[in-house]
């Protein structure tokens, strides 16, 4: 699979090495991107360069991902108690509890959320490549709440489309720091991968990062938190995270954003979700139980 990714400005004169650790998530260590390098699978302008190469504003970078090399040749099917909230001949649809990781990745091969849809179900779709069998989007680890599965490859294909053009409508509910003052509001601050520590993101200046919008409303004032429903209309990684933080009211238990003991789990879970089914193109709708610690009294 190849990706093209051209440099902006706030990345110049980052190692090559170090840019794609940033542009290519998805590539489990900067071991692997050397050794991607190393073979020719990534050119800066048409070129093959070393990693230490420094990027410059506008080179267009292509790499040739190949999956294989780092994926695991056999993810071990693990018995797990799923809660499966829907499912039919295309899809499913999981209630994740916290602290349960969506997919495989380097050092993380076994107890994930796809080692127990492989002991469940025979046929899962494998777009998103080897380790990602049916996963069509994802949630952080901590956070809870409903994921998409595709089983096929047709099913994935269209809710894929859905996602990209932001028509699937999903709510999340959280209980954040401090007393919102307005009850509800628009955040349209734009989000870019955070310089220092690369699995963290923070807001980007007036013209740079990527565009994350997020609508919310307040639900319920606590003495010194507040509960509230978030509705993203993009899908940024960490997006919810970091505009509670931007707006001043970080989310409860976030170890990356807040603090990690102000809540005894990350207090964000992803109540409802609605989109067109790909098959049948009928709208549904599922919508699961707010966590009962979310609204437990001060």
């Amino acid at each position: 699979m190849k990706q093209t990714h051209k440099v902006q400005e706030e990345f110049k004169d980052l190692r090559l090495d170090v840019y794609l650790a940033n542009a290519l998530p998805e590539v489990p260590s900067r071991m692997f991107i050397k050794k991607m390098i190393e073979a020719g699978q990534v050119t800066v302008n048409g070129r093959q360069e070393k990693t230490k190469y420094k990027v410059s504003a506008g080179d267009q970078i292509e790499a040739d991902i190949k999956e294989e090399a780092w994926a695991p040749k056999d993810i071990p099917a693990e018995k797990m108690e799923l809660d499966v909230f829907y499912e039919d001949d295309d899809l499913v649809v999981i209630n994740k509890p916290e602290g349960l990781t969506v997919h495989p990745a380097s050092g993380s091969q076994s107890g994930t959320l796809v080692n127990g849809l492989i002991y469940r179900y025979q046929e899962l779709s494998d777009v998103n490549g080897l380790s990602r069998p049916g996963i069509v989007h994802r949630l952080d680890r901590d956070t809870s709440g409903l994921i998409l599965i595709a089983k096929t490859n047709v099913a994935h294909a269209r809710l894929g489309r859905q996602f990209e053009k932001h028509t699937i409508i999903k709510r999340y509910i959280a209980r954040v720091q401090g007393l919102v003052q307005f009850d509800q509001g628009i955040i349209d601050v734009p989000l870019e991968q955070h310089k220092k520590y690369h699995d963290h993101r923070q807001v980007a200046k007036e013209g740079k990062g990527k565009s994350a919008i997020s609508l919310y409303q307040v639900l319920k004032r606590f003495p010194k938190s507040t509960l509230m429903a978030l509705f993203p209309q993009t899908g940024r990684t960490h997006q919810l995270r970091v505009h509670m933080k931007h707006l001043g009211h970080p989310i409860l238990g976030d170890e990356k954003y807040g603090r990690k003991e102000s809540f005894p789990r990350l207090a964000l879970h992803a109540q409802s979700i609605a989109f067109s089914h790909p098959i049948t193109k009928a709208l549904i709708e599922f919508s699961c139980p707010t966590p009962p610690e979310f609204l437990k009294d001060e």
